[in-house]
Formats: C-alpha cells, sequence, structure tokens
C-alpha cells in the first residue's frame, strides 16, 4: 500500500483509512494514515499479556513537534487528535505512506523554514514481544520532541483520568537515546468519531509522563523501544536504546501463537481473538493454500485438545474464562479443513492416529445429540440444532433477548457440511482398513435423500434456508451456496445451477455476497447506527466477502471448469480485490460491507476468512 500527499492530507479521507502491524502473538498497532484515532482500538502498543488474549490498550500514541533551527528556532507541530470541536491536524505535512516493510511515514515541512525538512516515520511491533518500536529518520539535523500518551485498559473499553494509571499491569519501559523531560499530566476528551458512529461511547482521557526529546542526526534511524518486558536495560524508565529489532514483514498477520506456543488463528483486527468457525473455514487459505501445513496441523491438533463431547470450542474468551462451545458448524468446517491439508500433501499418519479418531468420536456424538439441542433427527436423518433462544451458525447476532435471524433446527448449510463430514469419515475409514466405513456412507445417503426431499423450493427453485417445526424458511440467503460447493454431490446438476443461479441473480456484488435478497422486508441496506440497527443489518443484508470462495467452487462445480468460467470467477475475485482497496485497510480485506452501493466498508477492517477465502478461491481457478 501507497498512498500520496493528495489523499494524506485530505483530513477527512486520511482519517478513515487504516494500517495495521501485528508481531505474531495477538498484539497489534494500528491507527489511521492520517494518525488520528478514530477507534478505541486505535493504540500504537496493544499488547496480549496472555498470547493471544487478555489485551490491553498500553501506548495510545504519541504526538511530536519538530525544531528546525536550534533554540529560538521554529516549531511544527506533526499531532493529529481529534477534542471536542478541535481537531490537530499535522497530517498537513504528510507526502507519502507506504506499509512497506512497515507503517511509515513521509513529511515535508517547508513552511517558513530556514530549509526544507524530509522526516520519515515507522511504527512496527517486536516479533514475538510486547513492544513497539517508533523511529524517526531526518534529512538534516532536527530536534524532535516525541510526547507518550498512555492509555493503560482493556481493548475493548475506554478510560478516564485516576490515581492509579496502571492498573495494576505492567509498565511500559521506553529506552532511547534522547534526553526525558519529566511533565505528567492528563489530557481529557479526546474524541474516537467512529465510535460515535457507532453509537458508542467515544471520549476518554490519556496520560502523558513527559517528553522525550531526540537529536536527529541527517540519515541517522533514532528509535524509541517501549515495552512491557525488559529488554536488557539496567533499570527502568527513560535508558538509551538496546540493539532494537529491525521490521519484520509478517506473510499475513492472522496465524499468531498462543502462551503454550501453539499457533492459532486470530478472526480479524481490531477486536476478534481466535474463533473455531473462523479458523477452520480460514485455515486452507491462509496456511494450506501457502503450504504451511505443520503449521495448520498444529492448530487442528489444538482445538481437539479442547474438544468436548465432540464438539471444539466456538471461541477463547478474551479474559481467558472457560472455552464456549455454542457452534454447530465449527466442527464440521474443521473435517473440510483436513480434506483440504490431505489433498495438499498432509501426513496420512496424523489422520491415522489423531484425526480419523476423533472424527468417529464426533460423529457419534452428533447422532446421539450434544451441546446445545445439536443432533441427528432420527425420522429423516437431517442434523438439527438449537431453540429458538440460541444462535449457533455463523448468522449469530443476538441483543438482549433479540434473535435476529432465528435458524435453530435444521439449517441448510449445517446439514452440507454433516453429509460432507459423513462421506469423508467413510473415505478414510476405507483407506485405514476400518468397518464403520459402510455405516457412514450409508448415513450419508440417507442424509442426501432426506435433503434432496425437504430442502427443495420448488416455488422458487432453490433451497430453503432452514426446516423448522413452525415452517420451513423460504428466505433467499446465501447459506444454500454451500449444498453446491461442498464436494459429493449433495443435490442433482439441474437443481445445482438453479441455486447458483438465484444466488448470483439476488445476492452476488461486488463484494462478495449478501445476507439476505433486496426483495425480502427485513432486507438492511446499511450497516450503520446504534449497535441495535447494525445487529439488526449483520445478516439481514450486509455483504460478506468471504462467502466468495463458496461461490466461485459452486460456479465451477454447476457450470463446469471451462476456460469461460474460469474467466468469469476470475474477474469476481479481481473485483472484489479491487474494491478491497477503497476500504478502511487496503492491505487486508475487511470483514463486512453494506447491502445497497456503493457498498461501503464496515464492520472489522482486516478479517482472516475474507483474505482466506479470496487466497483459496484464487488457488482453485489457478489450478483449473
Amino acid at each position: 500500500m501507497r498512498i500520496g500527499r493528495d489523499t494524506l492530507r485530505d483530513f477527512s479521507r486520511a482519517s478513515k483509512l487504516e494500517w495495521l502491524e501485528t508481531n505474531g502473538t495477538g498484539a497489534f498497532a494500528m491507527g489511521t494514515l492520517a494518525q488520528v484515532n478514530t477507534r478505541r482500538y486505535h493504540a500504537l502498543l496493544v499488547a496480549s499479556l496472555r498470547p493471544p488474549v487478555e489485551r490491553y490498550a498500553l501506548l495510545s500514541r504519541v504526538e511530536e513537534e519538530v525544531v528546525i533551527g536550534g533554540a529560538g528556532g521554529r516549531w511544527h507541530g506533526l499531532g493529529v487528535c481529534q477534542y471536542p470541536g478541535v481537531a490537530l491536524q499535522g497530517c498537513e505535512w504528510l507526502e507519502e505512506f507506504t506499509s512497506d516493510p512497515c507503517a511509515t511515514w513521509k513529511f515535508l515541512i517547508d513552511s517558513g523554514a530556514p530549509a526544507r525538512v524530509h522526516l520519515e516515520k515507522q511504527v512496527y511491533l517486536m516479533e514475538g514481544r510486547q513492544g513497539v518500536v517508533i523511529r524517526y529518520r531526518a534529512d538534516r539535523a532536527i530536534e524532535l520532541r516525541v510526547r507518550p500518551f498512555l492509555a493503560y485498559r482493556d481493548y475493548h473499553s475506554l478510560g478516564h483520568a485516576r490515581g492509579d494509571v496502571f492498573g495494576g499491569l505492567p509498565q511500559i519501559e521506553f529506552h532511547h537515546d534522547g534526553r526525558f523531560e519529566p511533565g505528567a499530566d492528563w489530557y481529557y476528551n479526546i474524541e474516537y468519531l467512529m465510535e460515535q458512529e457507532r453509537g458508542l461511547d467515544f471520549r476518554e482521557d490519556l496520560y502523558t509522563p513527559g517528553v522525550i526529546v531526540l537529536d536527529l542526526k541527517p540519515g541517522e534511524w533514532a528509535p524509541i523501544c517501549a515495552s512491557v518486558t525488559v529488554l536488557g536495560c539496567d533499570g527502568g524508565g527513560h535508558k538509551a536504546a538496546p540493539q532494537y529489532q529491525a521490521p519484520v514483514v509478517r506473510a499475513d498477520p492472522f496465524v499468531v501463537k498462543r502462551a503454550d506456543g501453539r499457533p492459532t488463528i486470530i478472526a480479524g483486527y481490531p477486536w476478534f481473538t481466535d474463533w473455531g468457525r473462523d479458523t477452520m473455514i480460514s485455515l486452507p487459505g491462509l496456511l494450506v493454500v501457502a503450504g504451511r501445513l505443520d503449521e495448520a496441523r498444529a492448530i487442528i491438533e489444538g482445538f481437539l485438545a479442547h474438544m468436548q463431547r465432540g464438539v471444539i470450542p466456538n471461541r477463547f474468551p478474551d479474559a481467558g474464562e472457560k472455552p464456549e462451545y455454542n457452534t454447530a458448524d465449527a466442527t464440521l468446517w474443521m473435517f473440510q479443513a483436513v480434506r483440504a491439508w490431505l489433498k495438499a500433501g498432509g501426513d496420512r499418519t496424523f489422520l491415522r492416529d489423531t484425526f480419523f479418531p476423533a472424527a468417529k468420536e464426533i460423529i457419534a456424538w452428533h447422532r446421539r445429540g450434544t451441546w446445545y439441542g445439536i443432533g441427528v433427527d432420527p425420522e429423516d436423518h437431517l442434523l438439527r440444532a438449537g431453540d429458538p433462544g440460541t444462535q449457533l451458525t455463523w448468522m449469530d447476532a443476538k441483543l438482549g433477548d433479540w434473535v435476529v435471524t432465528p435458524r435453530d433446527g435444521a439449517a441448510v448449510e449445517i446439514n452440507a457440511l454433516w453429509h460432507g463430514a459423513l462421506r469423508l469419515a467413510a473415505e478414510w475409514a476405507e483407506d485405514l482398513g476400518d468397518a464403520a466405513a459402510a455405516d457412514f456412507s450409508g448415513e450419508a445417503d440417507l442424509v442426501r435423500e432426506s435433503f434432496r426431499v425437504k430442502f427443495w423450493n420448488p416455488a422458487r427453485e432453490c433451497l430453503y434456508d432452514v426446516i423448522q417445526d413452525r415452517g420451513s424458511v423460504t428466505k433467499i440467503r446465501p447459506n444454500q451456496i454451500f449444498a453446491v460447493s461442498l464436494p459429493f454431490d449433495l443435490l442433482e446438476r439441474d437443481q445445482q445451477r438453479s441455486v447458483v443461479r438465484m444466488v448470483e441473480r439476488e445476492l452476488l456484488t461486488p463484494a462478495g455476497l449478501r445476507t439476505l435478497d433486496r426483495g425480502d422486508p427485513e432486507y438492511k441496506g446499511r450497516y450503520q447506527g446504534s449497535p441495535a440497527e447494525r445487529d439488526g443489518a449483520y445478516h439481514r443484508g450486509t455483504v460478506w466477502p468471504w462467502l466468495i470462495g463458496a461461490f466461485v467452487d459452486a460456479y465451477l462445480v454447476a457450470f463446469g471448469g471451462g476456460a469461460e468460467n474460469l474467466a468469469y470467477c476470475q474477474g469476481l475475485i479481481e473485483r472484489l480485490e479491487r474494491h478491497a482497496l477503497e476500504g478502511a485497510c487496503p492491505d487486508s480485506i475487511g470483514e463486512i460491507y453494506d447491502g445497497d452501493e456503493p457498498h461501503a466498508p464496515r464492520g472489522c477492517p482486516a478479517q482472516a476468512w475474507s483474505v482466506a477465502e479470496v487466497a483459496r478461491a484464487k488457488a482453485v481457478i489457478a489450478g483449473g
């Protein structure tokens, strides 16, 4: 990502474009290209004290002043901050932003000064450590005054002036080659305009301990290292800069390590942690396609270690509580992740010794019933889950007692996944000489028979979304696409084509698939407003890019992988990537976009399964 001065000096535009730096632990630094924090999650160091969870915003931002000409010289503020009715806009000096090799700003200070000054600033996290490096370089000797601002709060919350600044959290140590001028103070009512737009609290107070003064020498980097770990210095406070790490260009920001050393996948930045569903959907595109098979296997093993009653965790809470198991599909997506892993050359001894025994246990639990009413109906062999008050599929928005998209019963994609799990288990059993092969295959036949009868909507020539005791849900949602995209021909060819055409006609956009067709009375074309309004739109029209992967799979299944169809699918991916470049975080792909044009970016600006499914779809297309 490279952005020029015209965009950067347009505060309204630059304050909506975001950058992201990570270090493989769940910690991150994030902000806007204008350098103004607009979210509570924007900070130079959000540390993960028990990777990848227990995240705290420690160092919120810094405010710089350039002094040209020594004592009595000219001062130029580079700080950017929003206060009530006032916005400091140091972005007037910005010339360029680039994300290579890390978040880098270039300034040109030329406003009546004795000479023009080119100043460069870089921000990156220390790999595997809870620390950030902010370093500066100028083309001539100048004095740079850097004022740090501390938040010291849980990253979901906001903080206010208090006696105990650190609240029992580990204190940041600043290391540099400059001098420190103490001047502790609180700055009040900093505003985060994205939080205000989202209908949430948006003001907080930040603490500053004083100013770090750096005397920059021409062409030499001057770093400030801020860390909650001891870096080999003799004591805390403001000491000389140690040997710091150079910026590391990460293959992707989403694959991180837990405190026990096992890898996992962060669902999105800035506010998600590792979720079972997102992890299993993302794993093929992030890791298998890239040939990172050992990490993929370790992630699967890590989730299996927490499996209970045949279900892997839906998520690991931020504060380290027990895992939550409220998911009907995460475990079934794991079968598909293992299928992709084996196809890419994964060691089949893992299948024999680890996953296949777990697969048999998973199927047994699902057939007799497990968490949250997840279990097979003995009459039709379809997998049902939940009750009217629970949300167990990926369309899981719930506010208080309000279940926004009730999908209890037999959901279409859950049963497509269940059929796929049974078929895969049958294949693996046969390969391994296990007598369960015939049982799994026979059960899959029964599921397919019931599925074709009960899910087919003859009036609209597509699939019902959910089969419930109170009636079949006829809404046009994208979940039916998985009945075509997943292997093993759950539908007849003419049915496959009809489903794909319906989804293409009613749900396909340049940013992905809508979650509800525009003709539905519940359709919401904008994801904005209060939390209740946003939750009401989350799966009722909002576009999700990750669904494009399933659409590409389904299209090639239904219409064949000829050159014309491959070119069509390639065009869809290229269109989505171009649209993402106009999004909030141009180096990534966001979580969601408005259902209505121009499909503005919303939600989480960097989402793992959005990136992963685009990468996987590109690999599918390239493979013909």
